[in-house]
Formats: structure tokens, C-alpha cells, sequence
């Protein structure tokens, strides 16, 4: 007969193989697996805005390493793509890099803040370099020397010397350069099927007043469907997107 009794070492064989084969079903798909467990979670709290210094999004889980790389490259790429388009005459001396971060915002106060200082860090920035390049090419000072004269200037004293020294008026430069360029989806009119296109627009918007969030207080709500209509120029940008768009559907009604 039989004992229902099992000895211990009968039991340690039988837990041993049992641990043996949970551990041979946990590595099935490959013994190499395990490495997996070495990548740190760098996923970005969630509620939370992403500025790659691009939106809220679930774009490859939130992985901070994922989006950062993936935007950098593709703007270095472009940025070298698009490179003949822009200086027909002028070649690339080396190949550029570009550095990236990752910082999140918890509100929307935070972000449309965030923004705005963009914004005006691109005018301070003009507004000097303006100045700068107005006293060496015009003053004949040296880049040393212009420098030296812009040491703890404020914007007032720029202004002052861009128009008392060089009769420049600083508040007649164009606003793509005082402003930046915003890229924003809006429908824009097309003339042609007297209908409207869902494009990417680029404007040059006062962001820093009040009256633009309130033209687009749509902007930052989520899988938001209310699309705002473009009332500026047809840019080039515009128009090669609404020639794309118009391609795409005629070469699609020719295939039926």
C-alpha cells in the first residue's frame, strides 16, 4: 500500500521542480527578458501638461525618454530637411545638434503662463540683439564694445538708443520677430470648394493679452472638437497643406 505521507526530501523535489517550472513559464518568451527590469519607469505624472520646451497627450505612455528623443530628432531632422528651402544660397558649414527638457505643469494657468514668458523672452531677446547689431553695423562698435554698452541696459534704454542714436522705432518691427511663430490647428477657408480646412496655422499672435485666451478659451481643453476659424493670411505653410489636402481627396475619388 501506498502512504498518503510524503517524505521531506520527496516534498523539497517537488516544490524545487514546481518553483523550476513557474520560472521557466515566466521566462518563455525569451531568457534574455529579464533586462527589461533594468529600464527605470520614467513615465510623467499624468494630469498633469508636457512642454518639450508639446501638449497633454498619451503619446508613447508618457515615457519622458520616448517623447523627448523622438521630438529632438525629428526637429534636428527637419530642421536640415527643410534647410535649402529657407537659405537657397547658404549651405551648412556643420551639423546642428539641439538639446532638449521635459518640464510639466500641473494647471492651466501654469502652461498659458509658461507661454507667455516664452513670449516675452523672444522679445527680449530681439530687442537686444536689434540693438546689438544696430551699433556694430551702424555705430561701427565692435561686438566687445557693443556689448559692453548694452551691459545692465534695460528695454527703455535699448529703445532709447534704437531711436535716438539709429532712428529705429522698435514698435514698427515685424511682429514674427518681436512675437515668435505660434503653430495652432484652425479651419481656414478654401476659396477654391468654398469650404473650410482643418490645418496647422502659423500666426504671430499677442499671447501676453487677455483678449487671446479669450479668442481661443477653447484652446487647452482636452479632445476638444471646436475648431477656431484662421482670419489671417493664407501663408505659405497654409497653402501647402490645403493643395496636400486637395490632392489626397482627388486622387482618392479616382480610385473608386
Amino acid at each position: 500500500m501506498l502512504s498518503n505521507k510524503i517524505s521531506p526530501i520527496t516534498r523539497f523535489i517537488f516544490e524545487r521542480t514546481k518553483s523550476l517550472n513557474n520560472l521557466t513559464l515566466k521566462m518563455a518568451k525569451s531568457s534574455y527578458e529579464y533586462v527589461k527590469k533594468f529600464e527605470l519607469d520614467d513615465t510623467i505624472l499624468p494630469n498633469t501638461w508636457i512642454v518639450i520646451r508639446l501638449d497633454d497627450t498619451n503619446l508613447y505612455n508618457r515615457r519622458a525618454s520616448k517623447l523627448l528623443t523622438t521630438i529632438n530628432s525629428k526637429f534636428s531632422t527637419s530642421y536640415v530637411f527643410y534647410w535649402n528651402k529657407f537659405f537657397e544660397k547658404e549651405s551648412l558649414k556643420y551639423p546642428p545638434t539641439f538639446d532638449g527638457r521635459i518640464v510639466i505643469y500641473p494647471s492651466d494657468e501654469n502652461i498659458i503662463d509658461y507661454l507667455k514668458w516664452r513670449q516675452a523672452d523672444v522679445h527680449i531677446n530681439n530687442l537686444y540683439n536689434t540693438t546689438f547689431w544696430a551699433l556694430v553695423q551702424q555705430g561701427n562698435l565692435t561686438p566687445v564694445l557693443a556689448e559692453k554698452r548694452l551691459c545692465g541696459t534695460v528695454s527703455s534704454d535699448k529703445n532709447e538708443i534704437l531711436f535716438k542714436e539709429f532712428n529705429i522705432n522698435y514698435n514698427n518691427e515685424l511682429p514674427i520677430y518681436k512675437r515668435g511663430t505660434l503653430m495652432l490647428r484652425k479651419n481656414v477657408s478654401n476659396e477654391d470648394e468654398n469650404k473650410y480646412a482643418n490645418v496647422i496655422v502659423d500666426v504671430h499672435d499677442d499671447m501676453l493679452k487677455d483678449n487671446y485666451w479669450k479668442d481661443h478659451s477653447t484652446l487647452l481643453l482636452p479632445n476638444c472638437k471646436n475648431s477656431i476659424s484662421h482670419n489671417g493670411p493664407l501663408t505659405d505653410l497654409i497653402k501647402e497643406q490645403i493643395i496636400a489636402k486637395n490632392k489626397l481627396k482627388n486622387n482618392n475619388q479616382n480610385k473608386k
